[in-house]
């Protein structure tokens, strides 16, 4: 009998195709992250070295930390900040408003302010408020207040006007391109359900521009509390003419001026904190969501599951 030995070596038909030898995969060197890393560690390494070796006294740091002085230029700083910041964001409401007004005369004076406080330092401002006397001796108004103007323009009103004056500026653009961002359908429909300008602009217009206003106005607020150090020029006594003074009568410069940057870090830290939060709060419904800060990365890594604030990883 003979054996078809082809036939034989064949595998039946409805025998499964063998399986494929798995892939092995091999990641790809990034040799150049490597070397970066090295390097970077190695210059922050010699910086902490150059620090931890000159001649810097910084034990009178958490000395002078919650030194009295420190505490009260630092509530100063945040006094001024905040009033400065309610003057700007009011005052650029209303200048963005006047700027899309169809009256020629409202559109043009907003456009002067916000071109004039623009296109001059804030510094020089700070000075002009200052010596604004040579032009105005006193300031009049008859039945409320009359008094001779170095008098009337003290250090704390001249820091408040040039920086709230000067803030509102940007805050006029900010507003205007918020109120810009949102569609015209939207007041057309208002105004086709019998709502009047005001009322359109404020429960229409406005709460929806308030996605596009409030991240650049957070900005403003830290910048502002970094800006406000500028007051030093008219003798307003803010964190850094603190820790000038002491600087000045204990010898450590260098210290106190450390110790004044550690203050304003902290404090822009915490506004950023809230920043996020208010940004995420104007953010609910958008399918734009705000990146995960550190420690929500870190929250969601031992959780082993998604912590975004949108549900979204």
């Amino acid at each position: 009998m003979s054996v078809d030995v082809d036939k034989a070596a064949r595998p039946p038909q409805d025998a499964p195709p063998p399986m494929p030898e798995p892939i092995k995969a091999v990641p790809v060197r990034h040799y150049g992250r490597w070397i970066a890393a090295v390097v970077v560690i190695g210059l922050l390494a010699l910086l902490i070295r150059a620090f931890a070796s000159g001649d810097v006294n910084w034990g009178a740091i958490p000395q002078y930390f919650f030194n009295a002085d420190i505490l009260k230029g630092l509530r100063n700083t945040l006094i001024i900040t905040v009033l400065a910041m309610v003057i700007g964001i009011v005052l650029g409401v209303i200048l963005a408003v006047m700027r899309q007004s169809k009256n020629p005369v409202t559109a043009t004076v907003a456009w002067v302010y916000i071109w004039f406080f623009r296109g001059t330092p804030v510094y020089v401002q700070l000075f002009l408020w200052f010596s604004l006397g040579l032009v105005f001796q006193y300031i009049d108004i008859m039945p409320i207040y009359k008094d001779e103007w170095s008098d009337f323009m003290t250090p704390f009103l001249c820091a408040l006007l040039g920086l709230g004056l000067n803030e509102a500026a940007y805050m006029a653009e900010i507003c205007r391109a918020g109120l810009n961002a949102v569609d015209e359908g939207q007041t057309e429909a208002a105004h086709a359900l019998g709502m009047s300008q005001g009322k359109t602009l404020r429960r229409i217009v406005v709460p929806q521009a308030m996605r596009v206003i409030v991240p650049p106005t957070g900005n403003e607020v830290i910048n502002m509390l970094k800006t406000s150090s500028l007051v030093i020029a008219v003798q307003y006594y803010d964190l850094l003419q603190a820790a000038q003074n002491i600087g000045r009568d204990s010898g450590a410069v260098v210290e106190m001026l450390i110790l004044a940057a550690a203050w304003y870090l902290v404090a822009t830290s915490v506004l950023s904190v809230g920043q996020y939060y208010l940004e995420r709060y104007y953010a609910r419904g958008s399918s734009r969501q705000l990146p995960l800060t550190p420690l929500q990365r870190a929250k969601a890594k031992l959780s082993g599951g998604s912590n975004h604030p949108g549900g979204v990883a």
